[in-house]
């Protein structure tokens, strides 16, 4: 019995970058974890990804490139407002400059560098390194 989609998707993702596989399969899918994924993509964590459909919750098979060193979720979810995010790295990523965090804000998912940038806050979903 699943509980959490997201966080039971990120532990497979890091259970096989772990064991040295080169991809997985991840059941079931949901938009949130597509749009993580598609973050994950684009700070090169993950290679690509195919979402496909079942009528059984979907699955999406995950190109992994081994340079995940650690990723999880964060609970509960907490607010951040758009210049508390040096805190927040402290607490969860290993060093400045190194990793990423993705936040949901109210323009969309994002890290939260683009969420600096673009002056928004939202609540913490997950972290990347």
């Amino acid at each position: 019995m699943m509980h959490d989609v997201i966080n039971d998707a990120i532990s497979t993702i890091k259970n096989y970058e772990r064991i040295g596989k080169s991809e997985c399969v991840v059941r079931p899918k949901s938009k949130l974890l597509v749009e993580i994924l598609r973050i994950f993509q684009n700070g090169g964590y993950i290679g690509e990804f195919e979402v496909s459909d079942d009528g059984r919750g979907g699955s999406i098979r995950i190109k992994l490139v081994k340079r995940i060193n650690d990723c999880g979720v964060i609970k509960p979810r907490y607010a951040v407002k758009s210049d508390e995010f040096q805190k927040w790295e402290q607490r969860f990523l290993p060093a400045r400059d190194l990793g990423m965090l993705i936040v949901s804000t109210p323009k969309g998912v994002m890290s939260h560098l683009d969420a600096k940038e673009k002056g928004l806050g939202g609540r913490l979903v997950a972290y990347v390194y």
